[in-house]
């Protein structure tokens, strides 16, 4: 399996992938391919990596901008994630999470947020401290990484991609 950056020609890959992979989610609305679009669109697809094995895609993440509270620089969310559903819990998705953020520490980040499962994701690094929120969501999945400075707090302001 090769971790790479996206192609052009990645892209209905990429969000065939997508949508196969969050069809089954109870906590999915659906809207996951399209926010990765609407990311590429806006110019908001920061960091778009793919797991590649033999010229099929079987994995992708996404990284863009956010603001943490006052925070309007330096600062990403993770999502969205996906891998081909045969291939889940197999260390793939972990291994695109982990080359992202290697690639957003060498561009001088200062972290990376995310809304998801503790469970899944605190192998990656990721910790709730309870000070970021998300609307009403419980801030234990409200989860973050710090690469340099402290941790913040306040509210996650995604992309307007992830906007309904």
């Amino acid at each position: 399996m090769l971790i790479r950056f996206e192609k052009p020609e990645d892209a209905d890959a990429i969000h065939a992938l997508t949508w196969v992979a969050f069809e089954p989610m109870p906590y999915s609305n659906n809207t996951e391919a399209r926010i990765v679009r609407d990311l590429r669109a806006s110019g908001d697809l920061t960091l778009s990596l793919v797991a590649d094995e033999g010229g099929e895609i079987i994995g992708h993440v996404a990284f863009s901008p956010i603001t943490v509270g006052d925070i309007e620089h330096g600062w990403y969310g993770l999502g969205p994630i996906s891998v081909k559903p045969e291939r889940q819990r197999r260390g793939i998705g972990r291994a695109l999470i982990l080359k992202g953020l290697d690639l957003l520490i060498e561009r001088g980040a200062s972290g990376c947020a995310l809304i998801g499962d503790p469970a899944v994701y605190r192998g990656a690094g990721f910790e709730s401290d309870g000070k970021l929120t998300y609307g009403d969501l419980d801030t234990r999945y409200v989860q973050r990484i710090v690469f340099k400075g402290s941790p913040p707090s306040g509210a996650l302001k995604f992309s307007p991609a992830f906007d309904e």
